[in-house]
């Protein structure tokens, strides 16, 4: 029997299956938790709908839900981070229904997110609570069956707080991104690296001797610093934060506000999870030739409208790049706007991802066993399976660690014993 999808090209599988597989090999936790959910099926008869990046990593934790016992759905959570090959691999060769097309419009994509959450989930696994938000506004006749949701971003997790600290959210989430072995992993090395990859495949500039505007320090935001000041950049951190700034200038980097670091700069990557990071006034300021890029979630971090607005043309230079002329100055607009990382390369490394979504297979187990409990408001996973991924990555990596000796756990759990 088909399965119903919508996908570019079913013909594209046998490729997508192989880089699938490619994949797999660098993600040894999940694919210990895949082999233990085969034998108990913690997820039997759960329907989980997942608004993800369609990635081969993605593809694995897919595969997994599925091992598990789940009626699981795929759609994808930015119109340019698509791979249609991997898309079709899901389809055809593990038979799990997609909804996700490289490049799909506005209408589209949403459309897709509908299609998903007409599975009626019990589970929404989401990556920018675009499954949650677009349930709470429209599709409001399906909260009642769920148990719960994940949420994979900063972004998404911003989102569902707010919804939480206004008395809207009408279901626990888990907040994926908020686990250790997540966030400082996947945040930090996968997307200092990976940003670099799809700024480099876009544009083949050469980064040394470059001055590099990174618009945020957080997690993700130091990740790109330190990763691109490494290839020989000039790197300028601008903050609203004055810890991260402190941090950020203590680390041995420029801040200062984007007003000032707008005239200097060649390269601009905002990664803040905030509205208009870059307007207006910084895009009149910006030297001619300067390249804009966004590795945040969504492409609003740059006021794109209000570039169209000055500019007097623009041309598509390269795939990814569309040059926009402003009076006598040029400045090249990386991928839409939106995740430089996902549109122009293919994300975040498999190695770092095995980490991010075995969190996402074991807080979907963590929802089966314990929604009973749960508040609607937002929760972290419990440390001990944190900690528990962390083992079996090192393991993984053959590196072993010391342990507590009776003694210590002692002299950690007293406060008799002083100096």
């Amino acid at each position: 029997m088909a399965i119903k999808s919508d996908i570019k090209n079913i013909k594209l599988a046998t490729e997508g299956k192989k880089r699938i597989e490619w994949a797999e090999r660098s993600m040894p936790v999940l694919r210990l938790i895949r082999e233990r959910f085969t034998k108990d099926k913690p997820l039997r008869g759960l329907n989980i709908a997942a608004c993800l990046h369609v990635t081969t990593e993605t593809a694995n934790l897919m595969r997994t839900l599925k091992a598990g016992g789940a009626n699981a759905v795929l759609c994808a959570s930015n119109p340019l981070s698509t791979q249609d090959d991997n898309a079709a691999a899901l389809v055809k060769h593990y038979g799990i229904p997609v909804y996700a097309i490289h490049g799909e419009n506005n209408k589209t994509y949403y459309q897709h997110i509908n299609q998903a959450l007409d599975f009626k989930p019990h589970i929404t696994m989401d990556d920018g609570c675009d499954l949650v938000s677009t349930m709470h506004q429209s599709r409001k006749e399906l909260i009642d069956g769920v148990l719960a949701g994940t949420e994979e971003t900063t972004t998404g997790v911003i989102r569902l707080k707010a919804m939480s600290a206004d008395g809207a959210l009408r279901f626990p989430v888990i907040a994926v991104n908020d686990s250790k072995t997540k966030h400082f992993f996947d945040n930090r090395y996968g997307t200092g690296q990976s940003t670099i990859d799809g700024i480099l495949r876009a544009t083949n500039m050469l980064i040394a001797g470059s001055t590099v505007v990174v618009a945020g320090y957080g997690w993700c935001g130091r990740g790109l610093a330190w990763r691109i000041k490494g290839l020989g950049a000039r790197v300028i951190i601008t903050e609203v934060d004055p810890v991260k700034a402190i941090e950020a200038a203590m680390d041995g980097f420029m801040v200062m506000p984007m007003a000032k670091a707008a005239s200097q700069a060649d390269l601009f990557v905002t990664l803040t999870g905030n509205l208009n990071v870059l307007r207006l006034e910084h895009f009149k300021k910006m030297k001619d030739g300067a390249i804009v890029a966004n590795s945040g979630h969504f492409n609003a971090e740059i006021d794109i409208p209000a570039l169209e607005k000055v500019s007097s043309s623009k041309k598509e230079l390269r795939p990814n790049v569309v040059e926009y002329k402003l009076k006598g100055r040029r400045i090249c607009l990386l991928a839409e706007g939106r995740l430089i990382n996902l549109s122009a390369a293919e994300g975040h490394p498999a190695m770092v991802m095995d980490m991010s979504f075995a969190n996402q297979a074991l807080a979907a187990e963590f929802v089966a066993k314990n929604h009973k409990k749960l508040e609607r408001k937002v929760y972290v996973l419990p440390e001990k399976i944190d900690k528990g991924i962390a083992r079996i990555k090192l393991r993984s990596m053959e590196i072993s660690i010391d342990r507590l000796t009776p003694e210590q756990k002692k002299y950690l759990a007293s406060w008799e014993m002083g100096t």
